[in-house]
Parts: C-alpha cells; sequence; structure tokens
C-alpha cells in the first residue's frame, strides 16, 4: 500500500513547529469567528450584518464614533488575540520551511488584524490602513499557502482565497452593483473575511493533522 501524502507544508514530515503553526491559526481562525459571533449577540443597539461590517462592532465612525459595551470590548481583544496568534503562526510557518511568501503574508495578515484592535474606527486612517492590510494580505496567504498541500485541499484553499480578494475588490469598485449593493457593505465585507477565517481553520487543522512520521491519521 502507498503511504499518504505528507501533510507538512513542504512535503516533508511534520515538525514541532509545524503543528504548533497549524495550533496557533485554527486557534486565530475559530476566535475570530467565535469572537464576532458573541460580540453581534451582545451589540445592545441597532446592527445587521447587511449594513453593519465587522468593525462595526468595535465603533462607529467619526463624527459620533459611537463604542457599544461589551461589544466593542470582545471585538477588539479578538482582533488583538488572534492578530498576535496568526503572526505567530506565520513565524512558526517560516521555522519550519514554510517559503517565504506564504510566511510573509500570513505574517501581514496577522498584523492587519492586530492592528484593527489596536485602532478601531474611532481612529479611521489607521483602522482602515490596517483593515486593508488584512483583507488583501489574507486573501493572497490562502492561496499561495494552498499551492504547498495536495488536492483536494489545494483546489478548495485557491477558491476561497480567489472568493475573497474578489469580494474586496467588487466591495471597493462595485458597492453600488445590484448584486452587491443586495449584501449590503456587512455582506460584501463577511464574503472578504469569512474564507480566510475557514482557511485558518482548514489550514491549521492540515498542519497539526500529520504524524511525526508524515503519514496521516491515527497509528
Amino acid at each position: 500500500m502507498r503511504p499518504a501524502l505528507s501533510t507538512a507544508p513542504t512535503g516533508t514530515a511534520a515538525t514541532r513547529e509545524s503543528r504548533l503553526s497549524g495550533l496557533c491559526l485554527s486557534l486565530a481562525g475559530i476566535g475570530i469567528l467565535m469572537g464576532s459571533i458573541t460580540a453581534e449577540a451582545l451589540f445592545t443597539g441597532a446592527y445587521t450584518t447587511h449594513a453593519d461590517t465587522l468593525s462595526h462592532l468595535g465603533a462607529s465612525e467619526p463624527p459620533e464614533s459611537v463604542v457599544t459595551q461589551p461589544s466593542a470590548a470582545v471585538f477588539d481583544v479578538t482582533m488583538l488575540v488572534t492578530g498576535a496568534l496568526i503572526v505567530a503562526g506565520a513565524w512558526l510557518m517560516r521555522r519550519d520551511g514554510t517559503p517565504k511568501a506564504p510566511s510573509i503574508f500570513t505574517a501581514l495578515l496577522g498584523i492587519g488584524v492586530f492592528g484593527v484592535g489596536v485602532f478601531p474606527l474611532t481612529h479611521p486612517g489607521q483602522h482602515t490602513l490596517f483593515a486593508m492590510t488584512a483583507f488583501f494580505s489574507g486573501g493572497i496567504a490562502v492561496i499561495l499557502s494552498a499551492r504547498s498541500i495536495a488536492q483536494p485541499l489545494r483546489t478548495l484553499g485557491t477558491v476561497l482565497g480567489a472568493t475573497s480578494l474578489a469580494a474586496i475588490l467588487l466591495g471597493i469598485f462595485l458597492i453600488d452593483w445590484a448584486p452587491v449593493a443586495r449584501l449590503g457593505e456587512g455582506g460584501i465585507e463577511r464574503w472578504n473575511a469569512y474564507p480566510i477565517v475557514l482557511w485558518l481553520v482548514a489550514y491549521g487543522s492540515h498542519l497539526m493533522s500529520a504524524r511525526p512520521d508524515g503519514r496521516n491519521g491515527a497509528p
């Protein structure tokens, strides 16, 4: 019987760094999803996923800049913790021998997420810079990281990354186009963000799933 393909990112047996990287990335994806759900559930004012972005959980835009607690605290802490986890995961990926490009863009994703937590919409200039860094770097990181793994996960990652990048471009340049307008600013942003979040969980699980001898599954 042919041995199963290795799940390590470079095609070799999984290492301690690979599994720790996977743990960081999976925890980050789970944290972003559950933290956002929690902040939405605790939001005491009017909030819809059609009109409101994820960042509105932290604050609204100036000049009002309304900060709704405890949603804002939950969202900001979520961004800080998960951003740090993604950066740690990227560093461990590089230590494990992952090529520079996916490691760098994964690190940029983490920096962007962390910056969103540091600078909510009460600081619109800085917030937009970090949010755009996360949105674009995340989609690129998904595509690049998917290139190093076997099918069908490679195709899944490519589709998720392309979907994420297409969504952010549509949200910037064609927000008034009828299909995008029906989703709203909040809806199209989630089409950008959630494919990245799902990939963090999937790719992280992939990195953790190999045995030290490079085979999949239980002994």
